[in-house]
């Protein structure tokens, strides 16, 4: 039997991402006009979400690195010149960190969302990257999300995007997915074991009515319902173009190696639920700053040693993507300089003003180069200049 696929898995990213006012820096709720406005065909598409405040951008599948780190900046630089048109501009952080009073989308499933979840559905107010990576069939697909599961905590801890939430530092590198875990079916799974079991499972949830419909299925990952991917979705939105891109090549490499066992009969590893519960709480909680839970050994490791594991568990992959030399480099860089979080934190610390954070982090979504910040002439308000 043949391990290796024909061609390269397409890898396809959406980017949920915060507007704000392009003076003020506070978030604005614009993004149902933008997309309106924004409408026709141009590669990466705009989709509006559950908040005006949010806008979603949506790059087409790639197969290779390069081309998906050029779709993720060209997504992020044409959603933000059609938010500088409505004066806004799009920040990649996975929280607001400013003060917010969130405008819900209009729509009949967002209204019924908001009735029937209350205050979950009233505070929901997060920013994911979401990775689909083509699969062959459902049943390659299960046997996939059974054997990626103890690894996707990974790519948690490296996308870590959301340390302060409405004005206040939260004490999560990923405050994101605590606040995720509050609706239903949110956080890792058991093994499937089989597509028919993962069905099954999928319809007792909706027929329970926890959910609205089958698109509540918020699984860490899952299969898509409208492509023939695995969709990954623990991620933050990371703050910076190129780690989304990393996360896409790590998230296929993780899928490509997974098929290959379940295609060869290797079973997927037993790590409990519970524990994957908790090595996700840790992710969240220090992100690539302290120590993870090592998928092998179920115990607490420094996370350098769990993203080293990772990419020798990928390295096959990884070489026959011709990703192998990116992906080393770029776990390395995150873990040199950091993530997300620890430049919204750098900022914050150094300023002690939201502002200058979000202003700081509009500059990195765009890939704007170093930033410098400094005071409004007029209003006090934040500036940031590149250099």
């Amino acid at each position: 039997m043949t391990t290796e696929r024909a061609a390269l898995r397409t890898i396809g990213v959406e980017e949920e991402l915060v507007l704000v006012d392009a003076e003020t820096m506070r978030p604005r709720a614009v993004g149902p006009a933008i997309v309106a406005a924004a409408a026709g065909p141009s590669g990466s598409s705009l989709e509006a979400e559950m908040k005006q405040e949010q806008i979603e951008v949506i790059s087409p599948p790639s197969a290779t690195h390069a081309e998906l780190l050029d779709w993720v900046r060209r997504g992020r630089r044409r959603a933000d010149a059609e938010a500088l048109r409505h004066g806004a501009r799009v920040v990649a952080t996975a929280t607001s960190p400013g003060a917010l009073s969130a405008s819900l989308a209009h729509g009949d499933r967002y209204s019924r969302m908001a009735e029937r979840y209350g205050i979950v559905a009233r505070d929901q107010f997060t920013c994911g990257l979401h990775v689909h990576v083509a699969i062959d069939s459902p049943e390659e697909g299960v046997g996939v999300l059974d054997r990626i599961r103890c690894w996707l905590p990974s790519l948690l801890a490296l996308s870590t995007n959301s340390p302060l939430c409405h004005g206040a530092e939260t004490g999560y590198r990923s405050y994101r997915y605590q606040t995720w875990g509050r609706w239903p079916t949110s956080g890792p799974t058991e093994v499937f074991g089989g597509v028919e079991r993962y069905r099954n499972i999928v319809a007792a949830l909706v027929a329970s009515e926890a959910l609205l419909d089958e698109g509540m299925i918020y699984f860490d990952a899952r299969l898509s319902r409208n492509h023939p991917t695995v969709e990954i979705r623990i991620a933050d939105v990371p703050l910076y173009a190129e780690d989304a891109s990393l996360l896409g090549i790590l998230a296929r490499a993780l899928v490509e190696t997974a098929a290959i066992e379940w295609r060869t009969g290797t079973p997927p590893p037993t790590v409990p639920t519970p524990v994957l519960v908790a090595a996700s709480w840790i992710a969240s909680k220090d992100g690539v700053t302290g120590s993870l839970i090592d998928p092998h050994s179920s115990s607490r490791v420094p996370a350098a040693h769990v993203l080293e594991s990772l990419l020798d568990h990928v390295g096959v992959a990884l070489a026959l993507s011709g990703d192998a030399a990116v992906a080393v480099d770029g776990v390395a860089r995150i873990l040199a300089r950091g993530t997300g979080a620890d430049r919204q934190m750098t900022v914050w610390r150094r300023s002690g003003d939201i502002g200058q954070v979000v202003a700081d982090a509009a500059l990195a979504t765009i890939d704007a180069g170093a930033a410098r910040l400094r005071p409004s002439a007029t209003d006090g308000g934040p500036r940031v200049a590149a250099v």
